[in-house]
C-alpha cells in the first residue's frame, strides 16, 4: 500500500469556501517536489497529510512512522547537536557502557543501535556540518537548524518524510549536501520548495494549481525541473493552438450564418416577387411562404446554435490559457552612468571581523557570497549605516533601494497605492495606479489593504515600492530575495531586474538565480576575520 493517501478528500475553509473537492493521489516511492503559486495552499496539503488539518470529507491514510520538518526550526536553549539530532539518550547510554556500566537500563536505551555515533558523524557530514555531537546549539544559524532537524529526520528513518521549504536559509554548499541526502534516502520524500538546484534532481513534480471553480487540484509530472518546464511549455503551446482553432471556427460559423441569411433573404424576396406577378396565387401561395419560413427558422437555428457552441468552445480554450504573470516595466531614472561612484569602502571593518576594502563604479552588479553564519547580513547592515563600524569609512553617494529577506515590513493596514506613495509623494495617483500595473497590482490589489494580498501580490507589491520610489534606486541591495517565492515570482524578479539601470549587491545562496543576474564581481566573505575577497567574474 502506498505510504501517504488522500482518498476523495475534500476541505473547506471555515468560512465555507471550497479548498479542495474530492481530491485523491498517493505520495510515490522517491523525491517529490510539491510546487504551486504563493499562496495556493501547499501548506494546507501539508498540514491536512500530518493530520494537523481533517478533511471535511473523504480520507486522509498515513504511515506508521511519518517526520515532518519545518520551515523555520526553533532549537530551544541547552540544546545540544546530539539533543537537536535525537541521538542524546542512546550516545549518553552507548558511552555510559563503554565506560564499563552493566545496567540494563542503558541497554534498553540503546537498543542495540551500536553505530549510533557513527551515523549520527555520518549524517552531519552528509549535511555539511562539521560539529561536534556535545556542542550547544543556541548560537546556531537559521539554516543550520533546519539542517540539523532534518538530520534528526534522517536519523529516525521514517517510511514519510515530508519537508517544507528546507533550503530557504541554507548556503550553497549545505544545499547541494541536503539533495544529495534527499536523492539517497530510502522510502517516500514529499519536499515543498522552489529551490531551482533542489527541484532539477527530483524524482516527480506535483503542481497544486487553481480549478475553474476555484479549487485546487494536483498535477503530477514526472522528472525533474526541466521536464515540468517543457511539460508546461506544451501545455501553453496546445492551449495556443485551441484558441487559434478555436476562434477559426468562430469566425467560420458566422460565415456560414450570414450566407444562410443571406441566401434566405433572396429566397423571401423572389417568393415576394412572384406573389407580387401573381404567378403564385392563393393557398399554394401560402403554403410556399410558411414551408420557407420554418425551413429558415430550423436552419437559422442550426447554425446559431453551432455558433454558439464555438463560441462556448472559445472561452473555454481562452480559460485555459495561462495567466500571463510577465512584469514588463522600464526604469530610466535607476541609470547610473558608467564612472559614477556609487559605493566606496575604505578598509571597512564589521563586527564580525570581515574587512571590506572596494569601489563600485557604474551598474556593477555584486553577488555577495558566503557561507551560513559568515556574516553578509553583518556587512549589509554595516554599509547601510544600521550598524557601527569597527573602523574604515563607507560612502554611498546615490539613492539605495533595500528588498529585505522577509516581507512583514509592509503596513497590512495600509494600501499598495498609499504604501508607494509614501515613497514617491511628488507622483499623482494615476501615474502610480499606472506604474503599479506594470507589476501586476490593478484594481482591488493596488486599493485593497495589504493584508489582503496572496503572496505573490505582496512580493510585487514590496518590489513596486522599492523600484517606483522617488528619487528612484540607483543603489539597489537584495537579501536571499528568492526565499520562499514561487517559481513564477522568481521568473518576474528577474524580468523586473532587467529594467532595473543601476548598481546590484544580492546576498544570495539560489546559484540559478544569481546566475540568471550575470554579476560582474563576486565579494566572498569567511567565516571569522579577514579581508572580504574582491573577485571579477567577466
Amino acid at each position: 500500500m502506498p505510504a501517504l493517501t488522500f482518498s476523495h478528500v475534500s476541505f473547506a475553509w471555515p468560512d465555507g469556501r471550497a479548498f479542495l473537492d474530492d481530491l485523491t493521489w498517493s505520495l510515490p516511492d522517491g523525491l517529490t517536489a510539491l510546487v504551486g503559486r504563493n499562496g495556493i495552499g501547499k501548506t494546507t496539503v501539508i498540514r491536512l497529510a500530518l493530520g494537523d488539518l481533517v478533511p471535511t470529507a473523504g480520507r486522509v491514510g498515513r504511515p506508521p512512522s511519518l517526520a515532518y520538518v519545518p520551515q523555520d526550526v526553533t532549537l530551544a536553549r541547552g540544546t545540544t547537536v546530539a539533543l537537536a539530532l535525537g541521538v542524546a539518550d542512546r550516545l549518553a547510554a552507548l558511552r555510559a557502557i563503554e565506560a564499563g556500566s552493566a545496567d540494563p537500563a542503558h541497554y534498553d536505551v540503546l537498543a542495540d543501535d551500536w553505530t549510533v555515533e557513527e551515523s549520527a558523524h555520518a549524517t552531519l557530514a552528509g549535511l555539511g556540518l562539521g560539529l561536534d555531537l556535545d556542542r550547544p546549539v543556541e548560537r546556531a544559524s537559521g539554516g543550520e537548524a533546519v539542517l540539523l532537524a532534518v538530520g534528526a529526520a534522517l536519523l529516525a528513518r521514517p517510511e514519510v518524510l515530508i519537508l517544507d521549504e528546507p533550503t530557504n536559509n541554507v548556503d550553497a554548499g549545505s544545499r547541494a549536501a541536503l539533495a544529495h541526502q534527499l536523492r539517497a534516502r530510502t522510502g517516500a520524500t514529499l519536499v515543498a520548495s522552489h529551490d531551482r538546484t533542489l527541484l532539477a534532481g527530483v524524482d516527480t513534480i506535483a503542481e497544486l494549481r487553481e480549478r475553474d471553480d476555484r479549487t485546487a487540484e494536483l498535477r503530477w509530472y514526472g522528472g525533474g525541473l526541466a521536464a515540468f518546464e517543457a511539460a508546461r511549455d506544451a501545455e501553453r503551446a496546445a492551449a495556443d493552438r485551441a484558441v487559434t482553432a478555436a476562434t477559426a471556427d468562430v469566425a467560420r460559423q458566422r460565415r456560414a450564418l450570414a450566407a444562410h441569411v443571406e441566401g434566405a433573404g433572396r429566397k423571401r424576396r423572389a417568393g415576394e416577387k412572384a406573389r407580387a406577378e401573381r404567378r403564385v396565387v392563393g393557398l399554394v401561395a401560402d403554403a410556399k411562404k410558411q414551408q420557407a419560413e420554418r425551413t429558415d427558422a430550423r436552419v437559422r437555428g442550426i447554425h446559431q446554435e453551432r455558433l454558439a457552441d464555438a463560441r462556448g468552445r472559445l472561452a473555454d480554450a481562452r480559460a485555459a490559457l495561462p495567466r500571463d504573470r510577465t512584469i514588463r516595466i522600464d526604469l530610466p531614472g535607476t541609470a547610473v552612468p558608467q564612472r559614477r561612484l556609487v559605493l566606496e569602502a575604505s578598509r571597512l571593518a564589521t563586527r564580525t571581523g570581515a574587512v571590506l576594502d572596494a569601489i563600485v563604479r557604474g551598474p556593477e552588479r555584486i553577488h555577495l557570497a558566503g557561507p551560513n553564519g559568515s556574516g553578509k547580513s553583518t556587512l549589509v547592515r554595516t554599509l547601510l549605516g544600521g550598524l557601527a563600524a569597527r573602523d574604515g569609512l563607507v560612502e554611498i553617494p546615490v539613492p539605495v533601494g533595500v528588498l529585505p529577506q522577509r516581507l512583514d515590513h509592509l503596513d497590512d493596514a495600509a494600501t499598495v497605492l498609499d504604501t508607494v506613495r509614501r515613497a514617491a509623494p511628488d507622483a499623482d495617483e494615476q501615474e502610480i495606479r499606472d506604474r503599479l500595473g506594470r507589476f501586476r497590482l490593478r484594481g482591488a490589489a493596488a486599493s485593497g489593504p495589504v493584508g489582503t494580498l496572496s503572496g505573490g501580490e505582496r512580493f510585487r507589491a514590496a518590489l513596486a515600492c522599492v523600484l517606483l520610489a522617488r528619487p528612484a534606486p540607483q543603489l539597489l541591495i537584495l537579501d536571499e530575495p528568492t526565499n520562499s517565492l514561487d517559481l513564477d515570482s522568481q521568473a518576474q524578479l528577474v524580468e523586473a531586474l532587467e529594467g532595473f539601470g543601476g548598481a546590484l549587491l544580492v546576498v544570495s545562496h539560489d546559484a540559478a538565480f544569481v546566475s540568471s543576474l550575470a554579476p560582474t564581481r563576486r565579494w566572498s566573505i569567511t567565516a571569522g576575520p579577514g579581508d572580504v575577497v574582491d573577485e571579477p567574474l567577466r
